[in-house]
């Protein structure tokens, strides 16, 4: 039941125009315009960049699984996926929508 940090790597690099780059002192995975996840180096877990009412979706479908980051970066919307107690499933679907939220957004056409 359980996902490994190497298998959310693939399934990371898998979204489209996902890359991994170092953000401090942990692999990250981002967009063209921003990071969507990232691999605490001293946990087995996957941050992921939600705003607050994705945060709260998945906060309600896993608890125990995914919760809010303590203090300032949870209250903007910043979750932890705990590795030991997901399923592939969640650990993906979460990753789908930290992504979706950070991918460029859509330019507006002139009138």
């Amino acid at each position: 039941m359980a996902v490994t940090k190497a298998r959310v790597r693939k399934l990371a690099l898998a979204l489209e125009g996902a890359s991994e780059v170092v953000h401090v002192d942990r692999p990250a995975f981002r967009t063209k315009r921003k990071i969507f996840a990232t691999l605490p180096p001293d946990r087995e877990a996957v941050n992921l960049m939600f705003d607050p009412p994705t945060q709260e979706f998945f906060c309600e479908q896993a608890p125990g699984v995914i919760e809010p980051l303590e203090g300032g970066w949870g209250r903007m919307g910043m979750s932890r996926c705990n590795l030991k107690m997901a399923d592939e499933a969640t650990a993906h679907s979460a990753l789908k929508a930290a992504h979706a939220l950070a991918l460029p957004k859509a330019k507006k056409a002139k009138k």
